[in-house]
């Protein structure tokens, strides 16, 4: 199933204002890069959010939101956020603000040499 393009433009939008913002298809999805570092997404119809690890188990008891995961094994530092947990435009731009917030302090991923 592709993304939701309706839902990448939303956050494409909320991004606007942000500097050094690339996008990549990557995980059959497509995923926001802020300052050359993974920010959030849009896997299917879920936001793909990359927060601060010290907040999963908090976020995991908002509602829509669940643990990310490759192939079973959980990815630290990310959640799934379905639209049950977006269904206005405050819950959206929460998700928006922790992914920013958090940007600073991620690390970016190696990069592969060719």
């Amino acid at each position: 199933m592709p993304f939701n393009e309706i839902l990448s433009d939303r956050i494409r939008e909320a991004l606007i204002n942000e500097k050094d913002v690339t996008e990549k298809v990557m995980f059959g999805g497509i995923c926001f890069m802020v300052d050359g570092k993974m920010c959030m997404g849009v896997l299917k119809d879920e936001i793909m959010c990359r927060v601060d690890p010290e907040l999963i188990e908090e976020l995991l008891d908002m509602h829509g939101c669940r643990q990310m995961d490759m192939k079973g094994t959980p990815m630290k530092g990310f959640v799934l956020v379905s639209e049950d947990g977006f269904r206005n435009q405050k819950e959206f731009d929460y998700w928006v603000k922790l992914c920013l917030d958090f940007n600073p302090f991620a690390i970016a991923s190696k990069k592969k040499q060719v």
